[in-house]
């Protein structure tokens, strides 16, 4: 097959060659939620919750309305926010040539009091903003929203409607399950060869990997098993891993050697065997190997290929469905 006809049907050849496979341990762990990415919703005031405008599961936007809830003391506070508010509207137009300096301090000091107050105890701006628009003492019933702090997906959501709940109480957690965290006790002996930054892969099982960063290395010691925990992000955009899960993982450490190894991509098996397709002049041939160590997208080869052969690295398997037909006399 010339250079010509590769390249129409997108066969791509690469030389084979010394690369450094690290070394990697191998540890159980547990996925849990990126609490870099999480915020829990909580009351600030004692108060009862009136209305759920999401649930468990539900994707939610930054700002987006949770919960409603009412409280004599928000009621109370809004009270005293409409009047000072309305001083301060009628002393700033006033002016200061009219009323007492001393008089036009109190009012704005005062109405700034009380607007942080209710600021305090859970009203956002846009709301509070609503309410001094309306201007309608009726309006100062002690409802008001708690809102999501970012986008994610509520993850719990422990409370019933009408319930009373008291201050810090957390209603919902909101997290951002698109990246994870897994988390794994290494031995401090073994913990010098990982650094932060370096590459994992995480087994969830069915041969299935996925691939993560080093992202922390605890400073502390865990006092009952005596190991450091490591923390591993990954990406978690396909929905395949949840918090709680156990898997495993294989830690890439500063420590390797080279070795002869090439893409995985470029390995296929042939009547249960691994081959590679060796080029030769403008000829293909079929090459027994034998496999070692896989690290990421690389495989070693222990036998059956040198340093400088040039391989299929793509459309390996058009090159075996080829020799497939030519083996049973289909030659088309």
């Amino acid at each position: 097959m010339t250079a010509e006809q590769r390249q129409a049907r997108g066969i791509v050849t690469s030389k084979v060659g010394y690369h450094r496979l690290t070394e990697e341990i191998i540890a159980p762990a547990e996925v849990t939620i990126n609490a870099y990415r999480s915020s829990q919703v909580a009351t600030r005031i004692r108060s009862q919750i009136i209305k759920r405008h999401a649930r468990m599961g539900d994707m939610v936007k930054s700002g987006q309305k949770l919960l409603t809830l009412s409280s004599v003391s928000m009621a109370d506070a809004q009270s005293q926010l409409l009047i000072a508010d309305r001083e301060w509207q009628r002393v700033k137009k006033l002016g200061r040539t009219v009323v007492s300096g001393r008089r036009y301090i109190a009012a704005q000091v005062d109405r700034q009091q009380a607007y942080a107050k209710v600021l305090a105890y859970g009203m956002t701006r846009s709301q509070i903003n609503a309410l001094l628009k309306q201007g309608d003492a009726s309006r100062a019933s002690g409802m008001f929203d708690l809102v999501s702090f970012q986008k994610g997906t509520v993850i719990s959501d422990k409370f019933v409607l009408g319930q009373v709940v008291d201050s810090r109480q957390v209603l919902m957690e909101i997290s951002d399950e698109s990246r994870l965290w897994v988390e794994t006790q290494i031995n401090p002996k073994d913990v010098v060869n990982i650094k932060t930054g370096a590459w994992a892969r995480i087994d969830i099982g069915n041969n299935t990997w996925l691939k993560g960063r080093v992202v922390q290395i605890h400073r502390r010691i865990d006092e009952t098993t005596r190991t450091l925990p490591v923390r591993i992000e990954v990406n978690n955009e396909r929905g395949l891993l949840r918090p709680g899960q156990f898997v495993k993982v294989a830690l890439q450490t500063a420590r390797g050697k080279d070795v002869i190894s090439i893409p995985k991509s470029a390995v296929t098996l042939l009547h249960g065997e691994p081959v590679v397709f060796v080029l030769k002049g403008n000829k293909f041939s079929p090459q027994l190997v034998e496999t070692g160590e896989v690290r990421g997208d690389w495989i070693e080869i222990k036998n059956g290929l040198q340093a400088g052969n040039e391989i299929v690295s793509k459309k390996i398997f058009l090159l075996k469905s080829l020799l497939l037909k030519s083996q049973i006399g289909d030659t088309d």
